[in-house]
């Protein structure tokens, strides 16, 4: 004789019903239920750069800073509205610190001249360690200028640029108004490092380079660029 198979119990409404939403496990919502508000705003610019120097600006999306933080695809639109917001607040990150590499070359003890070719590989060293950064920095097609956190960040760092043209000519200068020699000098120096900076990252100073005298580099190059004379740097007896 065979025993008749046991039914099984009857699920109640309450247990076969689905979780809520609200109540749903996984990796994301894990992910965003451990930040705070704050934090979480910064953890999307922390992915956001993580993307931007390993994929490039082309890579950087709204969709892919929220796989790399583990959260919602929502997340960042929340946070800072839209791709340019996001980039702009990235930008104003990357200032702040090349501001703050600025001023680590004013060491007490230093002569001017020094100090401004101190400054000078400190810009060029920058650019070099953080490529992806330093080129989004400038690329005003991407960025929201009248964003304050960006605007705060970008002007600090004119008015160090202003500060060592001021201190090279012997006379204080107010960012805010400048004469006609004085944006001259700040122009100038702001053109010659940028513009190498530039060349040297999109590979366009190979040729030059390569022509050197063996042994030489691009630091040498630029020391005897600055020292032709400049607000950077002392003319050549």
């Amino acid at each position: 004789m065979h025993r008749a198979p046991k039914k099984s119990p009857a699920r109640s409404p309450a247990k076969s019903a689905a979780k809520p939403a609200s109540v749903r496990s996984g990796p994301k919502a894990k992910a965003t239920a451990s930040y705070h508000h704050g934090d979480l705003h910064d953890a999307l610019l922390k992915a956001a750069e993580a993307i931007l120097e390993r994929d490039g600006l082309i890579g950087l999306t709204l969709r892919a800073v929220a796989r790399e933080a583990g959260v919602s695809h929502a997340a960042p639109a929340h946070h800072f509205r839209d791709l340019t917001g996001l980039v702009s607040e990235l930008a104003a990150i990357g200032y702040r610190r090349f501001g703050a590499a600025m001023n680590a070359a004013i060491v007490p003890g230093r002569s001017w001249a020094e100090i401004g070719l101190a400054r000078a590989h400190a810009y060029l060293d920058f650019a070099r360690a953080h490529p992806a950064m330093y080129q989004l920095m400038f690329r005003a097609e991407r960025l929201d200028m009248s964003n304050p956190v960006l605007r705060e960040a970008a002007n600090a760092s004119f008015a160090g640029l202003v500060a060592s043209v001021g201190e090279g000519r012997g006379e204080a200068v107010a960012s805010e108004a400048l004469t006609l020699a004085q944006a001259a000098d700040a122009a100038r120096a702001w053109s010659l490092l940028h513009g190498f900076a530039t060349l040297l990252l999109d590979g366009r100073l190979s040729n030059i380079l390569e022509l050197l005298p063996a042994g030489s580099t691009v630091d040498q190059l630029l020391d005897v660029m600055l020292r032709g004379g400049g607000p950077l740097g002392p003319r050549a007896g």
